[in-house]
């Protein structure tokens, strides 16, 4: 039987030895790799095979929730066990969903029972996982086999088209199969609503003015547009949203 491999990712490299230590004590297992958080783990898991990751929760840049999201966009995701410290009511959350889970400090014979059973994270579990995730900074894209992160930062605004809705940054657009009202939700504090379609980033606006609309529900009509940052494309505001315009 072959020997299963793993991936570390962790934040503290003294953290990652350790595991890297537990795991030769067991024995069975080959570590392929390591991260120091998220984004790096998922760009590991696309060039290299790997059948169980070992997750910390707490990490800068992308922690283990998100990546934990993001995952489920791979073609064969690895099995999941997080590592953690995480307080009493997190921990209640995983047993709850049958969420496979260490505590740190990690003993040896409970790694090597966790490792016998790990799976891949399941949807239901993933969904229980959002009321414990503290940030959402990035977006995953399926593009071509692959899983391409966008941070949010850069989403200039999301515009619904047909079951896809997409996904505006300043260098290009991407697709998303997602719905305008669960992003509307996810992201609330980043995002406004300007029509029942489109959504635009609170920092990318730089003004509003009316225009003669050439294509679209209203062509043929003057209306209100959103002037968005870095790009010459305007987006109309409908009449029920037009009280954003008397707000700015």
């Amino acid at each position: 039987m072959a020997r299963q491999r793993l991936l570390i990712v962790d934040d503290e490299p003294l953290a990652r030895q350790r595991l890297r230590d537990l795991v030769g004590d067991v024995g069975g297992y080959d570590v392929a790799g390591e991260a120091g958080n998220g984004v790096e783990a998922l760009a590991l898991l696309q060039q290299v095979n790997v059948d169980i990751a070992l997750v910390d929760i707490r990490m800068p840049v992308m922690d283990g929730i998100e990546l934990a999201q993001h995952l489920r966009g791979l073609t064969q995701p690895p099995n999941l066990i997080f590592t953690t410290a995480y307080d009493h009511y997190a921990v209640q959350a995983f047993d709850l969903n049958a969420i496979d889970y260490l505590l740190k400090p990690i003993r040896s014979e409970r790694l090597a029972a966790a490792l016998a059973k790990a799976r891949p994270l399941q949807v239901k579990q993933s969904e229980a996982l959002q009321s414990l995730q503290q940030t959402h900074d990035h977006l995953s894209i399926q593009e071509r086999g692959k899983v391409l992160l966008i941070p949010l930062a850069d989403v200039l605004y999301f515009r619904a088209e047909l079951k896809y809705v997409t996904v505006r940054t300043r260098e290009k657009s991407y697709l998303l199969e997602s719905s305008l009202n669960q992003l509307e939700q996810t992201y609330a504090g980043q995002f406004v609503r300007i029509h029942r379609n489109a959504l635009v980033a609170r920092d990318a606006i730089r003004g509003f003015e009316k225009q003669k609309i050439s294509a679209g529900e209203e062509a043929g009509e003057t209306a209100w547009v959103v002037l968005i940052k870095d790009i010459p494309e305007t987006l109309v505001v409908s009449r029920r949203h037009q009280h954003l315009i008397k707000a700015a």
